[in-house]
């Protein structure tokens, strides 16, 4: 920790010392959404598929789209990385501002378990994209459910813990704003409650509902919780 200090009598600070959350968040975000573009509509007629799909169309689209894919998992795996580094980050603020909540480890221990279930998604999306793995329809199904699993709820629920554990722990020590505290709760709580996709296809929806606002609540407390403290005399 550095210690800054005035002349004019204000407050001697302890700032921090690591990457800006905010930033990493930032960073995170824009890897994973490029990723997303090579498989969406956006550039072609065809899209990743989705588990309701006929196993017919999974297998074709991966015979036929393997170099989007293998892009895909490319910059997915990429974005894995700040993804641990946000959670690091995030926990080693809260330590630094002597939070001793049960909430810091329980959100290092999501962050690190969604970076960790993005990376594997990623690897197998590799995978499934190399020549003639998409040739035997039923490893390429088998991969594809290992994708689905843990890009989507494997994903969305540890992702629900790192959101919840710091916004509990930030909220009650007044780090982060109300509204912001409250609306990781409800994020934390529907990210939970998406590991029901795995047993009813109707809940499938909690997932892009958990990850698309969880981008920008990561960026957003990313940058507000604060950098420094005071000294304690």
């Amino acid at each position: 920790m550095t210690s800054v200090s005035h002349l004019d009598g204000t407050p001697v600070v302890e700032r921090h010392p690591g990457p800006n959350p905010g930033v990493v968040a930032v960073v995170f975000t824009a890897l994973f959404l490029a990723s997303l573009v090579p498989v969406t509509l956006i550039v072609s007629e065809t899209h990743f598929p989705s588990p309701l799909q006929s196993p017919e169309e999974m297998v074709a689209y991966f015979r036929s789209e393997a170099a989007k894919v293998r892009f895909c998992a490319f910059l997915q795996f990429g974005s894995s990385v700040p993804l641990g580094i946000f959670a690091a980050t995030m926990a080693s603020r809260l330590w630094f501002h002597r939070a001793r909540a049960a909430g810091v480890a329980i959100a290092l221990l999501g962050g690190l378990a969604a970076s960790t279930f993005v990376a594997i998604s990623a690897l197998a999306q590799w995978t499934i994209a190399q020549p003639g793995i998409a040739e035997d329809a039923g490893l390429t199904r088998a991969l594809y459910f290992l994708i689905f699993s843990t890009g989507g709820p494997g994903y969305s629920v540890p992702l629900g813990l790192l959101i919840a554990g710091i916004s509990v722990t930030a909220g009650i020590m007044r780090l982060l704003p109300r509204w912001l505290a409250i609306f990781g709760v409800v994020l934390g709580v529907i990210g939970e409650l998406s590991s029901l996709s795995l047993v009813v296809p109707g809940a499938l929806f909690l997932i892009p509902l958990t990850r698309f606002p969880g981008f920008l609540w990561l960026i957003a407390a990313g940058f507000r919780l604060p950098s420094v403290r005071a000294v304690e005399s």
